[in-house]
């Protein structure tokens, strides 16, 4: 599903305009990036927790010479679903 057809199946759902629809999922995703962007987690009950992790610094080797590289620690988004949303997959 791309984020075009989601917006369109929330805003069928919510009995939205699509237009409306695209503006608050925007909104919503834009804080969602702001908060993780300064370390904080966000937890939506019943759906699950985006963090950021921490990616320790490791030796990586590249595929076309073999030479070794040193790849550095990085921080990363992650996405943790709840059990309330993993029963529903189920």
């Amino acid at each position: 599903m791309q984020k075009t057809d989601f917006v369109k199946a929330v805003a069928e759902k919510a009995s939205v305009s699509q237009k409306d629809t695209k503006e608050i999922i925007d909104a919503a995703l834009a804080v969602i990036a702001e908060q993780l962007k300064s370390g904080e987690k966000v937890t939506l009950t019943g759906f699950g927790t985006f963090e950021v992790r921490q990616r320790q610094a490791r030796e990586g080797v590249n595929p076309q010479t073999g030479a070794k590289i040193k790849i550095p620690a990085t921080k990363t988004p992650g996405f943790s679903a709840s059990s309330t949303l993993k029963a529903q997959v189920k």
